[in-house]
């Protein structure tokens, strides 16, 4: 049974790296074919941004900012959840302490609620017949990668958190010295979605509400 699902991941690597050779083979082909064709310009990275909406890259860095930060959240509490009520079940004293915990996961995902409640202040309504402005343009830009690095620092800090609350739990089951030496790691973790935060809050510190060209 081993050997046969060494040989079925093995089938499963050459079949990714098969498609990954087709799409970089495919992708070099046309970007030969527009070059040579003298039609390089199409590739125009900075058009194709102007092309999108601002209103489209502000709300998904919106979205990134507290989606992540959910994920992160729940997956720490996944991860040190579990393993404090399977350690209560030998030592039942730990289950109240240890929802710090637990706590410090749930903060992660407050820091997403906050932050794109920031952001969704700088969202105001632009009328078409007056269009966006550069402003609204570095609005959008900026809004979209605040929130992608809130979001994957509250993901990365949920994680981080939830594991060292997990080694916690149980080394506080096996010894009761051993839990306030692993929390103070633990709390070094959750300060990493606080920078998170606040480098969320630099990139858009400059950044506008929405007003259109008018």
């Amino acid at each position: 049974m081993g050997a046969a699902q060494t040989g079925y991941a093995g089938y499963a690597g050459y079949a990714r790296a098969a498609v990954a050779a087709t799409g970089i083979a495919l992708a070099a082909w046309a970007g030969l074919y527009l070059l040579l064709t003298g039609r390089g310009e199409r590739f125009n990275v900075g058009g194709y941004l102007l092309r999108i909406s601002p209103y489209l890259w502000g709300l998904y860095g919106i979205a990134l900012c507290i989606g992540l930060s959910v994920v992160g959240a729940s997956w720490g509490i996944l991860i040190a959840g579990s393993s404090i009520l399977g350690a209560a079940v030998r030592a039942p004293r730990i289950a109240t302490k240890n929802l710090i915990s637990i706590i410090f996961c749930e903060v992660v995902a407050i820091y997403g609620v906050i932050m794109a409640i920031v952001f969704s202040a700088k969202i105001a309504n632009v009328s078409a017949e007056s269009g966006f402005s550069r402003s609204d343009y570095y609005t959008g830009f900026s809004l979209f990668w605040g929130g992608l690095a809130v979001g994957v620092s509250n993901l990365i800090c949920g994680v981080a958190v939830g594991i060292n609350g997990s080694n916690a739990a149980v080394a506080d089951a096996h010894d009761q010295q051993l839990f306030v030496k692993i929390l103070v790691v633990e709390i070094f973790g959750s300060v990493i979605g606080l920078f998170g935060l606040i480098v969320g809050l630099l990139v858009t510190g400059k950044a506008e509400d929405f007003a259109g060209t008018a």
